[in-house]
């Protein structure tokens, strides 16, 4: 297996006309956990939307798993490298019915849903309730179990705990965590929560106008912050969401 999970070569986004992405170049490793911070408008989501084709480079190379992001069948691509949103995508019927989704549509076997929900840190009996009728922090968790299921390597998470209370999040966050730690999986998270992402990272990368400013360790972002940019943007307490 490649020992790098992701890399980017000078790669930029346009749309319209305009670069929402410029001359991005970085790289993860495997099982490795990077946190993406900047203002809003800044790319990240761009950022990570290109990692399994929801979107395409105009430019420059990204290779997932030592294979040119554009060289790989898209199906087969987004069960490697599974993506959660921050409104979790919830469908009519059971709990079970959205964890076991993905693999229907792919027709792949089904698995275990207990198995899934345990992974999540839910409860096997909320199988058979209303997905609907779920709390928000529960819902979080189903559409990560649903992600899950497909088996990925990659976590994308964008923004995957902002709309949740404060115990809510530590929950999702640990959950997260322990899939780290337990199963290896290498994850970009993009958060506005910059306390988060002291909490989570490895690595973190500031964004800001489309442009990979800096990244470093927590303590090297947060503690030693080279640009002017990051300065700023630290001393203005980021766009933390609690």
């Amino acid at each position: 297996m490649a020992s790098r999970a992701v890399e980017l070569k000078n790669v930029g986004f346009e749309t319209g006309g305009l670069w929402l992405l410029r001359g991005v170049s970085a790289e993860v490793d495997v099982g490795q956990t990077v946190a993406i911070i900047g203002p809003s408008g800044a790319g990240k989501s761009t950022l990570i939307s290109l990692i399994n084709l929801m979107r395409t480079p105009t430019e420059g190379e990204i290779w997932v798993l030592g294979q040119e992001v554009r060289a790989w069948p898209v199906r087969e691509l987004r069960q490697r490298v599974g993506m959660v949103f921050q409104s979790p995508v919830i469908f009519p019927g059971s709990v079970r019915d959205n964890v076991l989704f993905g693999l229907e549509l792919h027709r792949r076997p089904p698995r275990d849903v207990a198995e899934l929900l345990q992974m999540v840190d839910l409860p096997a009996h909320l199988a058979d309730h209303a997905a609907e009728d779920l709390s928000g922090g529960q819902k979080s968790r189903v559409a990560l179990a649903r992600t899950l299921a497909m088996e990925p390597d990659i976590l994308l998470l964008d923004e995957v705990t902002a709309a949740l209370d404060v115990h809510a999040k530590r929950e999702v966050e640990s959950t997260l965590l322990r899939l780290k730690r337990e199963l290896g999986k290498t994850m970009l998270w993009v958060t506005h929560d910059l306390d988060q992402a002291r909490r989570v990272a490895d690595e973190v990368w500031f964004v800001a106008g489309g442009r990979l400013v800096e990244r470093g360790t927590p303590a090297e972002i947060f503690n030693e912050p080279r640009s002017e940019a990051l300065r700023s943007f630290l001393a203005e307490g980021g766009e933390v969401r609690s």
